[in-house]
């Protein structure tokens, strides 16, 4: 039995938010159901994504609803709010946070009082100071984005064969992606698959008709698979025409064209960004220790350093690696660290509660597997190195086996077994980011040109 009653925040409801929350609610069943003990999760978003699968829902494997999670659902016995934490002040035990109804209400940020914090907001893109990037850029880790990119990669080949202008059916079919990581190879080879396949049914549009470049700052794209792996991954993606292009940084993406530092220039209308994340910006309004990088600085047992009752995991905090042969070796901000440690975390807060000793997380990597593509992929497991349709297995074996609840186990298993007896989609379904355009049209008033307020596209 916890000693006394405990509140506890858990900001953030991604990997390791939802799989913390979830690990404290089981732990504490009976001191929830006596009052002992409540657990409050703060979340920009009510659903966790399985980023994972962001690359299969762009290309139309998977149905979007199917690569989040319902947290109302899985999170029962916690009290879920939809808000973002703006500051926290850890040495006063209280987070600041706003939330749907704060602009209505008028009263502006409430202060929620908490006796243990977890802390997994994450992490954001990692933009650069790109001329023309924050106007024409896409990024790639939430579903809203995958999904707006896949709509609009179908729309450019639209346009591509409807239009008149060479120049413009050009640009349209010049898809330019940067970033070598997971996002952006996956991203990249996905949409390439659908492009292609959908180019059949167009009567003037063909696969050797579009551009697709890489673009990737160092000398190698997937470092986690290993150096065989990348440049079989090069060789594979340059067999399908697609233009990789290593130690080349974007210059610059104004006025619809795409700068490269090797001097290259095209005109295109996609500029998808995968450049790297950064970690969230509430971590800089904390009063607790942070590292170079700006994530928090952790134990090995997952606390913040010198902040009693405050823990830490994921992409915003830094956790040595226990496993590593050299000192000062810390743990890789991915997705299989992050659910394991939120196991550990979950545990550990349970015995600071009880007064029990703590435990030490301790993972020896894996390994990595990335898809590139129906029955495409590489993988680099156990010192095993896998590439083709083998790879491309183990990636949906490994990923359908980590995604939470057996619903959606089922759901996606379901949707692939499916696709594989079916043909793709490849309808476009764009209007949806401005869905009360039409009526507003019918009623007399004009569609706003303006991006809506709600960063989600719905208005």
């Amino acid at each position: 039995m916890v000693k006394e009653r405990a509140r506890i925040l858990v900001v953030g409801g991604g990997y390791v938010g939802m799989y913390t929350a979830l690990r404290l609610q089981r732990q504490l069943k009976g001191e929830l159901k006596r009052g002992e003990a409540e657990i409050t999760v703060v979340t920009p978003d009510p659903y966790m994504t399985y980023q994972p699968f962001l690359p299969e829902a762009a290309a139309g494997s998977i149905s979007p609803r199917h690569v989040v999670v319902p947290l109302r659902r899985v999170l029962d016995r916690c009290r879920v709010v939809v808000g973002e934490a703006r500051s926290i002040d850890h040495s006063a035990r209280t987070a600041t946070i706003t939330t749907l109804a704060t602009e209505e209400e008028g009263t502006g940020p409430r202060r929620v009082a908490y006796d243990e914090l977890v802390l997994a907001p994450g992490s954001v893109s990692r933009t650069l100071p790109v001329p023309g990037l924050a106007d024409h850029g896409i990024g790639f880790k939430t579903v809203e984005e995958a999904i707006g990119l896949r709509n609009h990669v179908i729309e450019q080949m639209d346009i591509a064969s409807s239009t008149r202008d060479p120049a413009l059916r050009d640009a349209a079919l010049t898809f330019v992606f940067v970033g070598g990581g997971y996002a952006g190879v996956e991203a990249l080879g996905e949409l390439e698959d659908m492009a292609r396949y959908a180019a059949r049914h167009y009567h003037n549009v063909r696969p050797e008709d579009m551009k697709w470049i890489l673009v990737e700052a160092t000398g190698r794209i997937l470092p986690e698979v290993g150096e065989d792996m990348g440049r079989y991954t090069v060789a594979e993606l340059r067999r399908r025409n697609i233009d990789v292009r290593l130690e080349t940084r974007l210059e610059s993406c104004a006025d619809r064209v795409a700068v490269l530092s090797d001097g290259a220039r095209f005109p295109t209308r996609t500029v998808v960004w995968t450049a790297g994340v950064k970690p969230h910006p509430v971590l800089a309004a904390t009063d607790l220790p942070l590292d170079e990088r700006g994530r928090l600085k952790c134990t090995p047992q997952l606390a913040v350093e010198g902040a009693p009752h405050a823990w830490a995991a994921g992409d915003a905090a830094a956790v040595p690696d226990v496993t590593a042969a050299e000192p000062g070796r810390q743990c890789a901000p991915n997705a299989q660290h992050a659910l394991r440690q939120a196991r550990v975390l979950g545990d550990n807060v349970v015995h600071a509660l009880r007064g029990e000793p703590l435990d030490t997380y301790a993972h020896k990597y894996a390994g990595s597997v990335a898809s590139l593509g129906f029955h495409k992929g590489v993988a680099h497991v156990y010192g095993r190195k896998l590439k083709g349709y083998p790879a491309w297995f183990m990636h949906r074996a490994y990923h359908l086996s980590r995604v939470p609840t057996v619903n959606r186990k089922a759901r996606v298993l379901a949707e692939w077994t499916l696709s594989g007896l079916f043909k793709r989609e490849i309808v476009s379904l764009g209007s949806l980011e401005h869905p009360r355009a039409e009526f507003e049209l019918a009623a007399g008033g004009k569609p706003s040109q303006e991006p809506p307020g709600d960063p989600k596209g719905s208005s």
